[in-house]
């Protein structure tokens, strides 16, 4: 079956399988409901079908007659896998071995943090009373769509655990388990928070002065975002075990998980499947590595690391726009520096330099014209509003259509991206000393 071929039959079972899959779901040890291809006697055949995960598999025989999977739904065959989803999220007692406990000044995606507060848990989600700190992975980082303050992204079983918690709980980084400290290592505060039928996430908003940067560790600046499509490459970094590749196998995943104390299973539906590359990696995810962002080789984000099965060959991923718009931010992308211009002085005849990106742009030149002077350099992440443009000797913003049409990138490219580092910074070191001719000469006459 060709991959279009593939695509089609999903499409065609989709409807049935949402029909479905609640029932399905709430039969006793149903981890999962899926659509993909039929294994018969441990081969994958060409045939879609309703795929549904169970703890453990068992003979029919022993089974009640409501505890059946259908052998077909609706002339749709069902196929039956064992296979256990738990939550990516360590407790202090689990031990790991792969993990990165380091301390960053400058924070960034695919890190170690954990919120300050330590949870009281009781068996079976323990394995004694008493008091546990937890620990996870900072996702990436994201921008509220009102203020536009930057936030870290990451799950809810991370940042809230359960269901004490308040906005303005503190987080620190690394997470306490990793050696981490309150108020010594706090780097913000939990904002918001959202565990849904399609989202698990949080977003953490920034102590002032807290340094930060729109990247993830070893993978590099966030480009942006897209949607996940099934046979896409994937990379995640996460606190346990690191930089891991594999596949999407699935978008119309949906899985039951047991959150705990006080909130129980929730079912999350049509959900990312990742299978593990193992020409690249021995797991896709483990415990701590929930908040992960995966994304695909572009440096995309398509979606937000929750959960995974026991093993951690296979992970489980909240798609990223579905968690931008229930916590209501923005995908934080790469850097673009600009300068905001301030208050012209008059001069004699010179052009004006409204603003400055990558090499000056000349707006128009006057009778009496005006050259701009230039605040210090600000760091601005590319979601960021655009930055304003002034008439000179004014303080108010103006239609930048006034000023003919401008696009930064489509002119000088992208800040960041591999040559045009280069020719941005000769472009803005010319503008630099454009604007400082034109003052020296303005004084000598």
């Amino acid at each position: 079956m060709t991959s279009s071929e593939a695509e089609r039959s999903r499409a065609e079972i989709r409807p049935t399988k949402r029909r479905v899959e609640d029932d399905l779901l709430a039969r006793p040890d149903v981890t999962g409901v899926d659509i993909n291809y039929k294994t018969t006697k441990g081969e994958k055949t060409d045939r879609m079908a309703i795929v549904v995960s169970v703890k453990k598999k068992k003979s029919r025989s022993s089974l009640k007659a409501d505890e059946l999977i259908p052998k077909e739904i609706d002339g749709i065959p069902t196929d039956v896998i064992e296979e256990e989803i738990v939550l990516h999220l360590p407790a202090l007692e689990e031990v790991e071995t792969q993990i990165d406990k380091s301390t960053y000044s400058t924070l960034e995606g695919g890190i170690s943090m954990g919120p300050c507060r330590s949870v009281y848990l009781e068996p079976p989600d323990v394995p004694s009373a008493g008091y546990y700190i937890f620990v996870g992975t900072l996702g990436v980082f994201v921008r509220d769509r009102t203020s536009h303050d930057p936030m870290a992204l990451t799950n809810f079983h991370v940042a809230c655990i359960d269901t004490g918690w308040k906005v303005g709980d503190t987080m620190t980084q690394p997470g306490r388990v990793d050696g981490g400290s309150c108020p010594a290592g706090k780097f913000g505060t939990l904002q918001r928070a959202v565990l849904s039928e399609h989202v698990d996430g949080a977003v953490v908003g920034l102590d002032a002065g807290k340094s930060w940067k729109c990247a993830i560790a070893e993978i590099g600046s966030v480009q942006g975002k897209m949607t996940a499509s099934v046979g896409m490459a994937v990379r995640k970094r996460g606190r346990t075990t690191e930089l891991t590749y594999g596949k999407v196998t699935s978008v119309d995943y949906s899985t039951s998980i047991d959150y705990g104390d006080g909130l129980g299973t929730h079912i999350l539906k049509e959900q990312i499947r990742v299978d593990v590359d193992t020409s690249k990696s021995t797991q896709f995810g483990d415990h701590g590595d929930s908040g992960s962002a995966v994304v695909e080789a572009g440096n995309n984000v398509v979606g937000l690391h929750f959960a995974g099965n026991k093993t951690g060959t296979m992970g489980v991923a909240n798609p990223i726009q579905s968690v931008l718009d229930e916590l209501n931010v923005d995908l934080c992308s790469g850097f673009s520096i600009v300068t905001k211009p301030i208050v012209c002085r008059p001069l004699v005849t010179r052009p004006v330099f409204c603003n400055v990106l990558t090499r000056p742009q000349v707006c128009s030149v006057v009778s009496q014209p005006w050259v701009c002077g230039f605040e210090p350099l600000q760091t601005r992440a590319c979601g960021d509003p655009p930055f304003e443009h002034f008439r000179p000797g004014e303080v108010g913003p103006i239609n930048p259509g006034e000023i003919g049409p401008f696009n930064p990138r489509e002119l000088y490219g992208t800040p960041g991206a591999g040559q045009a580092d280069d020719l941005y910074w000769q472009g803005y070191a010319a503008a630099l000393e454009a604007v400082k001719e034109a003052e020296e000469e303005a004084k000598g006459e």
